[in-house]
């Protein structure tokens, strides 16, 4: 039966048996991205890092109370803020943001101007949709996955308008199996990443579409739909904004390859006024985003391109051309010169760092937090290549085809503009990759859409080559073995890191971002912060754990995820890097009522006086040391040895953290030469025994109430502790010379 061999008729629609091939490869591609992205779920059923519990927060609020309580809200169960601070702001620490409107009184947090909007109302809309059958937490726990895997089918239609069917159909297959997309949007990872990349995709393939139809009718509609889809993007995930880099360059170029420069005229003009002013719409980006960096970014391109076709209209025919690329060359020129004015009067409004980091990966910061973030890391070349493999031969083979003059047998035709747009598109998804491993997603879709093209034209190129029976037919074979076995190998080698098992690791609930095996250390504590305490109750803790304290415990926390308060996050950074007196005093001054903190380590299979022995250095606090110093802007010697992360001997005895950390350093040790020490020495290793040293509520400044089941096991192996200490109100310190005589008869 022919390929073409018509099935049945809809309306005008011949489905033919393509077609049924067409679906069937997109269902494929679904299927196995969506397998590949739920194996978190055997360890269990959990939202996967941090931020997706306050995404869920959100969208619990949206379906209890309504889109219009939503957008009123302001969050006072985050970032707590007494309502005199006087006292807890040294001569070291500017509280720039205390006098914010948004913060007021006791903080909180304006969540529709610091939140990720279309996140929380797309998610809530669904579910009331189709998650009837399921509570709020499993439906968010799946949305990612689903939403992850759906988009196969928008980079199928994307690419399908580059190259055709053939090359969209391998980019959803690609798609399905990308590394640095997948563990971006595996099962629980209620971020922005998923939803973000779908909405971008598609309203590049509704922008890119528009222009190259030629019926004007469905191209005005496209242009509006798509400039609204790009706001949905850009309000679901902020880095979407590296969309527009592409979009403002092949606008740039647009009046040097189209001549249809009337449609042009009104299209281009046209996407990006709905664009900027569905924008303006929300409060995040809000109305700047008309002259902030990203906004003008897709504003100077459009003003060009009308200036440029006017140019042409009236300059001769030999210097039409010439006159363009003048007037390009004298705005890159004087925007080169505002940028250095700005740099002084801050004329334009420009994002954060991360964000510039994206556009110039040669800037560096200062801010230790920001430097803290995992995700913000530098990728490394062999983290590249494991997260492209393959598809770094495949788009440069992609590239070389699109700008090879040679007119290949296939005879897939890609207009010039096109090839243009793929081209930018894949130099700017590598370079804005090269500065942050979140940002690998770019790279990928960008390698994805050139490798899509490349296999395009070697299938077709090596499926019409005629030669005698047995030698086409060998070739051919040979081929397709090839290219599987290609994209099979980073599947499945090597076996502890290769695409499948680099995402088949536990939900970051069960493992508090350690390598530890999965446990219910921290479940058990949120769950017993929660009904063990008083509603009221403000919980302290590093900001790793605030949005699950929120959350899970719906306790009112100081710090979270969002660090959207930085002197806070230092003020703690510096309470547990104190001595216990001037840690309590801090507290005290932040009404806290709880503090959490995390340690996890490694039980050994030996013991120390008949005690047993204890590694701590597995990803906890105790592991964090370096990170509070320099974000309290601390001596690190005074905390740190000369390896700068093995602890003093002022830390364990003279810190709140020291002494809130229920373990006590007995000896060092060297494996390789067996021996060990009472003293640090370089290549020794500290060991320690348990030890509580806060435990009596009428004394101590703080004392034990709870330990996660993992601390009392003894069996060798990993420990996962999570400790919680209530705040002793009644506390006098010890070193308040007016009041050590009521300690005293407070004590006997």
């Amino acid at each position: 039966m022919n390929s073409q061999t018509s099935l049945f008729q809809i309306s005008s629609f011949d489905f033919k048996i393509n077609h049924l091939f067409v679906i069937g490869i997109l269902i494929l591609a679904f299927s196995v991205s969506f397998l590949i992205r739920a194996q978190p779920a055997e360890y269990g059923f959990e939202l996967n890092e941090f931020d997706p519990f306050y995404n869920f927060r959100a969208t619990e609020y949206i379906v209890e109370n309504g889109f219009i309580e939503y957008f009123q809200w302001h969050d006072d169960k985050s970032w707590y803020l007494p309502s005199s601070i006087e006292n807890l702001l040294g001569q070291d620490f500017n509280c720039n943001d205390c006098a914010n409107p948004e913060r007021a009184d006791k903080g909180g947090r304006n969540v529709s101007t610091t939140s990720q909007v279309m996140l929380h109302l797309t998610a809530a809309i669904t579910y009331q949709i189709f998650g009837s059958n399921l509570s709020l937490y499993d439906f968010t726990i799946l949305f990612p996955a689903i939403i992850g895997s759906l988009t196969v089918v928008v980079i199928f239609a994307l690419v399908r308008l580059f190259a055709g069917t053939t090359a969209g159909l391998f980019a959803s297959l690609l798609f399905a199996v990308s590394l640095p997309i997948i563990i971006r949007g595996s099962i629980g990872w209620f971020k922005s990443e998923p939803l973000g990349i779908f909405y971008g995709l598609l309203g590049l393939y509704l922008f890119l579409s528009a222009i190259n139809s030629k019926n004007k009718k469905i191209a005005f509609s496209k242009i509006i739909f798509g400039g609204i889809v790009m706001t949905f993007a850009l309000t679901s995930w902020g880095g979407n904004q590296f969309f527009l880099i592409p979009m403002g360059l092949f606008i740039l170029a647009l009046p040097f390859v189209r001549k249809d420069h009337k449609f042009l005229l009104w299209s281009i003009p046209l996407f990006a006024i709905v664009f900027i002013l569905t924008s303006s719409m929300f409060e995040r980006p809000g109305p700047s985003f008309v002259y902030s960096l990203s906004g003008l970014s897709l504003i100077v391109p459009t003003i060009f391109l009308i200036s440029s076709i006017f140019i042409q209209k009236i300059s001769k025919d030999k210097n039409k051309i010439r006159n363009s690329l003048l007037l390009l060359i004298s705005i890159i020129i004087i925007g080169s010169f505002l940028v250095i004015i700005n740099e002084e009067s801050n004329i334009l409004s420009l994002p954060s760092f991360r964000y510039l980091n994206a556009v110039n990966p040669f800037l560096t910061t200062n801010d230790p937090l920001v430097d803290s973030v995992a995700e913000h890391a530098t990728p490394t070349i062999s983290q590249s290549y494991l997260f492209h493999s393959v598809l770094l031969i495949f788009s440069g083979l992609g590239a070389w085809f699109l700008l090879s003059k040679k007119s290949y047998q296939s005879k897939i035709i890609i207009k010039n503009d096109m090839k243009i747009f793929v081209l930018i598109m894949g130099i700017t998804g590598v370079y804005v990759s090269s500065s942050f491993i979140r940002l690998e997603v770019f790279a990928s879709i960008s390698l994805i859409i050139l490798s899509s093209i490349a296999l395009s034209i070697l299938t077709k190129e090596i499926f019409k080559i005629n030669l005698s029976n047995r030698k086409s037919h060998s070739l051919k074979i040979s081929y397709v073995l090839v290219i599987f076995t290609l994209f099979m190998v980073p599947l499945f080698v090597p076996a502890n890191s290769n695409w499948i098992s680099a995402v088949d690791v536990p939900p970051t609930i069960l493992t508090g971002a350690t390598n530890h095996p999965a446990s219910n250390d921290w479940l058990d504590t949120l769950e017993w912060i929660k009904t063990n305490t008083p509603e009221n109750s403000i919980v302290a803790s590093w900001w790793d754990y605030g949005y699950w304290i929120q959350t899970m415990s719906e306790r009112t926390t100081i710090i979270d995820n969002a660090t959207i308060g930085s002197w806070q996050i230092s003020k703690i950074a510096q309470t547990f890097l104190s001595n216990p007196d001037e840690g309590w005093n801090i507290l005290q001054n932040m009404n806290v009522d709880y503090l959490v903190v995390f340690i996890a380590g490694e039980r050994l299979d030996a013991k120390y006086n008949d005690e047993q022995i204890y590694y701590l250095a597995h990803g906890g606090d105790e592991s964090k040391i370096p990170w509070f110093v320099r974000i309290a802007e601390l001596p690190h010697q005074k905390y740190l040895e000369s390896d700068s992360f093995t602890k003093t001997d002022y830390f364990w005895n003279e810190t709140l953290l020291g002494k809130i950390i229920p373990f006590n350093t007995i000896t060092y040790y060297n494996s390789q030469l067996q021996l060990d020490s009472q003293t640090y020495e370089p290549g020794f290793i500290p060991l320690s025994v348990k030890e509580i040293k806060y435990n009596d509520s009428k004394t101590d400044p703080l004392w034990l109430v709870y330990a996660s089941p993992s601390f009392y096991d003894e069996k060798p192996g990993s420990v996962t502790g999570v400790f919680v200490y209530q705040i002793n109100k009644n506390y006098i310190p010890i070193n308040d010379d007016l009041r050590i005589n009521q300690r005293t008869n407070l004590e006997n």
